[in-house]
């Protein structure tokens, strides 16, 4: 089988396609032949060397697939050989092979295309945690998206416009215009508008009741300000550590620094009538009969018309470097892939 390998920390350019040995289907598993995997920013972290949870290189990371199962191990059930599916990776999804427990695949829906099945598991699960278990979003709120024309951001837009919610996205001018046809009501370049003044103009001063943010640092305080009472900051990244293509100790330490600890502290948010929820669908793992609980929610509202994974790019997986520049260079409106 192909895989593409971090293969030290560093640029893009560190990452290679190797073959290695395929894998067999053991015992309550099923082999995937990869047809597209997902790339995630945790992804990029883990070639920076700023992912905890990721191995050490040389080591081969991704989340999520979709393909055709070719093997079906001993007391495997649920699948037969041929079927179309979606799987949940931990680590490993940059593979044109995969072998996955059975609990962490899920047939892909008829009129859904592969490229689609591969955008949905991080992005759609992490948002449901974030919205619908922790962050118990009720129709009429105002939920601010940071990073909103990412996949998360416009899983988030699909799922908060099923709740009912209105969206304030955060985003670069030229993507403005795109995420108000998804159904955004407003939004703010960061870059050039102070996004805790916007929001606090847009609402009225009001605020909003959940945030979901991904930047962290500086960011988070802000957030803490712009929420309304009973408001929800939801954290689920730390991507203002991330300020180059190589890994900087000095901007780690600094982002740190800035992030708002004594607010973090449960007497001022009692007295504030606030909270802060931290969501990290890579801990969930342990979780499989719940997370396919929401992942089989998720593809209902598919099945249903009800929402629309968006892939902005696809590449070649001797094309993968270009792909890591591509998301760090900010150019994607949607999911990116590797394709085999």
């Amino acid at each position: 089988m192909r895989q593409v390998w971090i293969t030290r920390h560093g640029e893009p350019e560190v990452l290679q396609v190797r073959e290695s040995p395929d894998p067999t289907a053991g015992a309550g598993t099923v082999r995937v032949r990869v047809k597209a995997a997902g790339i995630n920013f945790a992804d990029i972290l883990a070639r920076l060397g700023l992912y905890p949870d990721a191995p050490k290189p040389p080591a081969v990371v991704g989340y999520e697939v979709s393909g055709v199962i070719d093997q079906v191990g001993p007391e495997a059930r649920r699948f037969r050989e041929g079927d179309r599916v979606i799987g949940v990776c931990r680590f490993g999804g940059y593979s044109d092979t995969v072998v996955l427990p059975e609990t962490a695949v899920f047939p892909l829906p008829p009129k859904m295309s592969f490229s689609e099945g591969a955008a949905i598991p991080v992005n759609y699960l992490t948002v449901y945690q974030m919205l619908f278990v922790m962050g118990s979003i009720k129709s009429g709120e105002r939920v601010l998206v940071h990073s909103a024309a990412g996949g998360v951001g416009l899983a988030a837009i699909d799922l908060c416009r099923i709740a009912g919610a209105e969206v304030i996205g955060t985003a670069s001018t030229p993507k403005h215009e795109r995420l108000r046809e998804r159904g955004v009501s407003h939004v703010v370049d960061s870059r050039v508008e102070d996004f805790e003044s916007a929001v606090m103009r847009i609402t009225e001063g009001k605020g909003v009741h959940i945030i979901l943010d991904p930047i962290g640092g500086k960011s988070w305080a802000k957030g803490l300000r712009c929420l309304a009472p009973t408001g929800r900051l939801v954290t689920f990244g730390f991507s203002s550590a991330v300020t180059g293509k190589r890994r900087s100790v000095f901007a780690l330490v600094k982002r740190l620094a800035q992030v708002p600890w004594l607010k973090f502290n449960p007497l001022t948010l009692m007295n504030e009538n606030k909270a802060i929820v931290g969501v990290n669908l890579g801990h969930m793992w342990h979780m499989q009969d719940e997370m396919r609980r929401w992942g089989e929610q998720i593809l209902g509202w598919y099945e249903e018309g009800r929402m629309h994974p968006t892939v902005d790019k696809e590449f070649r997986f001797e094309e993968a470097p270009k792909a890591h520049h591509y998301i760090q260079d900010r150019m994607n409106f949607g999911k990116v892939l590797l394709v085999s």
